[in-house]
């Protein structure tokens, strides 16, 4: 029998149960996966608590990344054989030992990547990859600014940034931190809990500030990203770790320099199999050539994964993060 960690009622990470589970056999158009391992997401806590509903309610199973081998396919998967290499993400069901999976949204690993590299970066990486391509397409000499900079995305986005030609600035909570995203590609990191991060990006710009900011932090930080915008710059929300940005009028983005918003996400920009299969490619490549580089900083026990969410939260984790079914 499988196993997988089961959620039945929103709460802390005391509410994610390790249980048994039976993944069932693929239908048409799926494939039964067996899992080498798991990633780690602030998405995951936001089902978790109730912050995001979960598509078919409670209970549910948590998790959104995992990679590992195809043990069978269904009727009408002729690209896929068992044996294959695969990585995924999804909005909840990849804490489980097996698990069944549209095979559309799996990608193979290509050679080169181990599947707990995959399951630490595809969600992650293909974050940085749309919002720095995609989003707000980053060219030689733009400037910059992510917070939660020594974060997965973080670690990833700020290399990335920096291999675009971009002009990098970070925040970071601690002085490890600040260490551990200088050393990922970012030119300034500010330490937000010791500098007002908007008066530090002035200085660092000479006054020009910034042609967008990446924030994931959300409640925090905000209107903070707004005052780090030139005019015309976009602000990108794509997470909320504080909890969510307050309701704001728009003419706050008119009195601010006739600023952009938006808040993207993974899963509308990769809805297409053909944005999925580019994205996943430019992903691996870049990690192929060495010009970014994922570290995977914790391991956990799938089954401890109470903890894992704790230490997440507590914000005693950086970088990567797996768990081991």
């Amino acid at each position: 029998m499988s196993k997988a960690i089961r959620i039945h009622a929103h709460g802390g990470p005391e509410v994610l149960s390790w249980e048994d589970d039976n993944p069932g056999s693929p239908g048409p158009g799926q494939a039964l996966v067996r899992q080498t391992a798991i990633g780690l997401n602030f998405l995951d806590t936001y089902y978790r608590t109730g912050l995001y509903a979960a598509p078919n309610g409670l209970p549910l199973i948590a998790g959104a990344e995992a990679a590992g081998t195809v043990v069978e396919v269904g009727e009408g998967v002729d690209w896929l054989r068992p044996g294959d290499r695969v990585a995924y993400f999804t909005a909840i069901g990849a804490y489980a030992q097996e698990r069944v999976v549209a095979a559309d949204r799996l990608v193979k690993v290509p050679d080169g990547i181990s599947e707990e590299l995959a399951a630490a970066m595809i969600l992650k990486g293909m974050t940085a990859e749309f919002l720095l391509r995609r989003t707000f397409a980053v060219k030689p000499g733009d400037t910059l600014l992510c917070h939660a900079a020594a974060g997965g995305v973080g670690l990833i986005l700020g290399q990335w940034a920096k291999h675009l030609g971009a002009n990098t600035i970070g925040t970071a909570g601690s002085p490890e931190k600040v260490e551990l995203a200088r050393a990922h590609g970012y030119d300034h990191v500010i330490n937000y809990r010791e500098q007002d991060f908007v008066a530090e990006v002035k200085k660092i710009t000479g006054g020009r500030m910034c042609d967008v900011v990446y924030d994931s932090v959300g409640k925090d930080t905000f209107p903070g990203s707004l005052d780090c915008l030139r005019p015309l710059g976009m602000f990108v929300c794509f997470g909320q770790s504080s909890g969510p940005v307050p309701p704001f009028s728009l003419s706050m983005l008119a009195q601010k320099g006739s600023l952009f918003a938006t808040r993207p996400t993974l899963f509308t920009y990769t809805a297409k199999r053909e944005d999925l299969e580019k994205g996943a490619a430019a992903l691996f490549d870049v990690v192929l050539s060495g010009k970014v580089e994922v570290r995977i900083n914790q391991r956990y026990a799938l089954q401890d994964a109470a903890r894992a969410h704790a230490d997440l939260e507590g914000r005693k984790t950086t970088g990567a993060t797996i768990l081991i079914p």
